[in-house]
């Protein structure tokens, strides 16, 4: 969910990357299948030893907890993660937003690649320069700093100045996109076989999935769309957008002003005000609802590395990273927002028609798994479209986010959804559905109460 983490972040202030960081500078990524396989294959030998380690330590009556075991393999994971960038760091980001999914472990591994991997050295990123310009940083800013500020899955930014004006430059990572569809490709015919599926079912997902991906590596586009959505939301109360500089861009290269402020990591422990939590989550919330219910396209990437916050002016969000920009097809918003409403959820009929439509319900399906689809959808659909359907609503309130974890917890011990064997829904849901999955975690953590504009 844009990139994230891979926009800038932090104040003007802060100190570039420390003596620990910079010794675990990239001089090359694996971007060819066969390198990346083999990759993959030498941490899956790491993670084997450390299964034999855990038992042969247990065998003996030594002890060897599965906590231990899931931190040496979590940092073993994310280590060859943050090496590999591209798809499968994105992945492991999306998969640090879904609470509760994953052993803290992972969680708390994963999460990393939302804020800072190790980024590239400075003479392979003076390389991607020449390559673009004819030309080094210094030649091109009167400042550069060779360090990179933020490092993610698709590239890293760095703080640079111009007629003395800040800057953020984002450096895409050399043959990212290539990565991409190598990943897709080795990745796809092994969970086909694991799963179950069948290629044809899952083809328009996997397509939906690889377009987005690939579209992140379209600095250009990114560029398009951060300048035209910022120019379309300026009006909203309480958000930044940085302004775009195509002069000082390239298909590889972004430039953009920097902004100020902290990711909601380092702002918290300061402890902020109810009042300058609830103005923060209402700008976000305002964001989204303008997006989707204007726009009819969203950022589809909110995780907190993506936002910079500050407490001026009782609460300002800086919006970061375009490259993720879910366009929303004028039939799946009618759909999608006729699901979440009070009338649909009270007529059970309307409800099983707006999820045929869907794909959720098939006229093929048994009396018996209909219903269960119907019942699953019609109490998933209460919980997680009740912000919709109230005037205001207290994202810190415990009560509601333990039950959304407990449904979460219930479906996936459904024998019913276990057994699935072929998957359902609108492909356009995936982004969707990862959108408000980040809200509602930002929303969670603030802590914030919103208005949202519900009759």
């Amino acid at each position: 969910m844009p990139d994230l983490s891979d926009t800038p972040g932090r104040d003007l202030n802060s100190a570039p990357a420390d003596d620990a960081a910079e010794s675990r500078q990239l001089s090359s990524i694996p971007t060819t299948k066969v390198a990346r396989a083999a990759r993959f294959a030498k941490t899956g030998l790491k993670v084997g030893a450390n299964y034999v380690k855990h038992y042969a330590r247990r065998s003996v009556g030594a002890e060897s907890s599965t906590d231990d075991l899931n931190q040496a393999n979590a940092a073993e994971l994310y280590g060859t993660l943050s090496e590999m960038k591209g798809s499968v760091l994105k992945v492991a980001q999306m998969l640090a937003m879904e609470k509760n999914l994953l052993p803290a472990a992972y969680a708390d591994q994963f999460a990393k690649a939302q804020y800072q991997t190790p980024p590239l050295s400075g003479p392979l990123v003076v390389k991607v320069f020449r390559d673009a310009f004819g030309r080094s940083p210094y030649e091109l800013f009167e400042e550069f700093d060779l360090n990179a500020r933020q490092a993610a899955s698709i590239g890293q930014v760095h703080f640079a100045r111009q007629n003395g004006q800040p800057l953020a430059v984002k450096v895409q990572y050399p043959g990212v996109a290539d990565s991409i569809r190598s990943d897709i490709r080795l990745v796809k015919p092994i969970a086909l076989r694991v799963m179950g599926l069948d290629e044809a079912q899952v083809r328009p997902y996997l397509e939906e999935v690889e377009t987005r991906l690939l579209e992140e590596t379209d600095y250009a586009l990114e560029l398009r769309r951060g300048t035209e959505i910022g120019a379309r939301c300026a009006h909203l109360p309480h958000l930044e957008f940085a302004r775009y500089y195509p002069e000082l861009s390239s298909p590889r290269i972004l430039t953009m002003d920097w902004l100020g402020g902290q990711h909601l990591k380092e702002f918290l422990p300061a402890n902020p005000s109810q009042e300058i939590r609830n103005q923060l989550g209402q700008a976000l919330w305002d964001f989204y609802a303008f997006q989707m219910n204007t726009l009819r396209q969203v950022h589809a990437d909110p995780h907190p590395g993506n936002f910079l916050l500050r407490t001026e002016h009782g609460g300002t969000v800086g919006v970061l990273d375009f490259g993720c920009v879910k366009e929303i097809p004028a039939d799946v918003y009618t759909l999608f927002t006729s699901l979440l409403t009070a009338e649909t959820l009270a007529d059970e009929t309307r409800l099983a028609a707006l999820l045929t439509e869907a794909g959720i319900l098939r006229p093929e399906d048994t009396p018996a798994r209909r219903a269960f689809y119907l019942s699953t959808m019609q109490a998933s659909l209460e919980l997680v479209g009740r912000p919709f359907r109230q005037p205001t609503f207290d994202f810190g309130d415990p009560a509601y986010m333990t039950a959304l974890y407990a449904l979460g917890d219930d479906l996936m011990q459904q024998p019913e959804l276990r057994q699935q064997r072929e998957p359902r829904g609108s492909e356009h849901f995936i982004y969707l559905n990862r959108t408000y999955v980040g809200l509602y975690a930002l929303l969670t953590e603030l802590r914030a109460v919103v208005q949202t504009g519900a009759a």
